[in-house]
């Protein structure tokens, strides 16, 4: 038997010969974790033997310095008179290129980068993130004075900002949090989180909510949040909780409670992660409300080394965007150590929920939580008939209170009335102070209930 025993190694390869397009394979490599390479060698760790080993022991060496700049050790060992040659391939903390070409060892496949892929590896070989990178067309005065009010408010309530900084310059806060060059651009971070219109830069900086009944065709209701980062949470909660959640009323101590369906620092949680950590560079973030649950899908995959698994358990943080997740550490949205994911099983398991499913899905990480007995008590979709005893407007108020997002189509066929008759109980009930139109008429708004 001439079988050889490999260095223990992430990477290890086999080949029965040497051919120059394995300089591709040392390029991605050194790209990737590094490998030790076995030339004379076959899949089942069996000697076959080279030849011309001492041209080769010249030839490889000197092709990898001259083309790729790197150097690595290549030995000769000899098996019962069959010759094997060994290359040990460390990994780079600089990109390296082939004739001008990126590679990249990703599991089984070497991958050549371009566009993107090659933007986004250059800049993490260089200890950079995709919103560390200035912009050279926009100024502070791009800038919302109101996302920086509530940054700093955020801050200093959390005990992460110093009072003395509530009324701090624009300028002083995006220089204390690092989001402008010594030139003075400002970073995108910058812009994704402070600027009056964030999609003037970015086109995809957008939560879209839909309201689903059996299937991805059967789209009840939808919105899109736009605006700056710093307060889309709150954004999206206030319509969650406004159309597509609901808060059932109970009391304690006389005192009135109507807590969200799911646990509401936990939501928060979910939220501020697929906002902090997504890939600005891909598609809008998307969530998907069903009757029994709902899923929250951002773009980008975990960062190596982490699964949905190791989430849940204790982990180092790696965020995508670090200078994006720095200014949500400091405004008290997130924790800097990981924590985030430990936060929303312990809000839930004192919900009395299952624990949220993790998933990486269609190169992002899909979140999937239940919602509190929807699907027993038709609080969204209500199908039980309105108390007889209730006047007309009465009955229309109850249909209102149990799916604000109701059109005038829907009452007027729950209601077994027409559509003018419709109007004229929403005109009284709007005369009385009763009710209030909120957004579009004919698309996305909904009706608030007048707090009595």
């Amino acid at each position: 038997m001439n079988k050889i025993k490999p260095k223990e190694c992430q990477n290890v390869e086999f080949k029965r010969c040497w051919n120059d397009k394995y300089l591709e394979w040392i390029c991605g490599f050194a790209n990737a974790q590094g490998a030790v390479m076995y030339f004379g060698v076959d899949d089942n760790h069996e000697v076959v033997g080279l030849k011309n080993t001492e041209k080769l022991l010249e030839d490889i060496p000197n092709k990898i310095v001259n083309f790729m700049g790197l150097v690595v050790d290549v030995n000769l060992y000899e098996q019962n008179e069959l010759e094997y040659i060994e290359v040990v391939v460390e990994p780079s903390n600089v990109p390296i290129s082939f004739k001008g070409k990126y590679y990249y060892r990703s599991g089984s496949t070497m991958q050549e980068l371009n566009g993107t892929a090659l933007q986004k590896f250059v800049m993490k070989k260089m200890g950079r993130t995709w919103d560390d990178i200035p912009n050279d067309f926009a100024t502070v005065k791009d800038l919302d004075r109101q996302a920086i009010k509530f940054f700093l408010d955020n801050g200093i309530e959390a005990g992460r900002i110093d009072k003395s900084e509530a009324r701090s310059s624009t300028q002083r806060v995006i220089e204390n949090l690092g989001l402008i060059t010594e030139d003075g651009k400002l970073k995108n971070a910058a812009l994704l989180l402070f600027a009056k219109n964030p999609r003037k830069y970015f086109t995809c900086v957008e939560f879209k909510i839909g309201r689903f009944r059996h299937d991805e065709s059967d789209l009840i209701i939808q919105d899109v949040i736009e605006g700056n980062i710093i307060q889309m949470t709150d954004r999206v909660v206030k319509v969650l909780k406004a159309k597509y959640l609901t808060s059932p009323i109970h009391y304690e101590n006389m005192k009135r409670k109507e807590p969200l369906e799911v646990p509401e620092d936990a939501l928060r949680e979910i939220l501020y992660n697929s906002i902090a950590h997504k890939d600005y560079t891909g598609a809008p973030i998307q969530m998907r409300v069903w009757d029994d649950y709902v899923e929250i899908w951002n773009e980008g995959e975990l960062p190596m080394g982490l699964t949905p698994e190791t989430l849940l358990k204790k982990h180092s943080s790696h965020p995508r965007n670090k200078n994006i997740a720095n200014a949500f550490f400091k405004a008290g949205f997130i924790e800097s150590w990981g924590r985030g994911y430990e936060k929303i099983r312990n809000g839930f398991e004192n919900a009395g929920l299952p624990m949220p499913k993790i998933e990486v899905v269609e190169g992002g990480i899909r979140v999937t939580f239940k919602r509190r007995n929807v699907s027993n008590s038709a609080q969204t979709l209500p199908k039980h008939r309105p108390n007889i005893a209730q006047t007309p407007p009465e009955q229309l108020l109850q249909f209102i209170k149990e799916n604000p997002a109701i059109t005038k189509s829907e009452l007027a066929k729950r209601m077994g009335r027409g559509e003018r008759t419709i109007q004229d109980y929403l005109r009284k009930l709007k005369a009385e102070n009763r009710i209030r139109r909120i957004g579009s008429a004919t698309f996305g708004g909904y009706w608030e209930i007048v707090d009595e």
